[in-house]
């Protein structure tokens, strides 16, 4: 799995979901994202769910909750 700068895919704004961590462009939360993981589903699953979301958002995201 290549590494991706979650930085250049997350944005926190106060204006944008009460100011929830969320991919850019978007109003999908990061929380979102790590609740499917959690819960099992796979990348592919994820994006078929979003379809405006991308292998990297979700590689940003686990990053993101990593702290890297």
């Amino acid at each position: 799995m290549a590494t991706v700068d979650w930085q250049d895919r997350i944005a926190v704004d106060p204006a944008v979901c009460h100011g929830k961590p969320c991919i850019k462009g978007t109003r999908i939360m990061v929380s979102i994202i790590l609740d499917y993981l959690k819960a099992g589903e796979t990348t592919e699953a994820i994006l078929s769910q979003y379809p405006t979301l991308r292998e990297d958002d979700v590689r940003a995201a686990i990053a993101y909750a990593a702290g890297s």
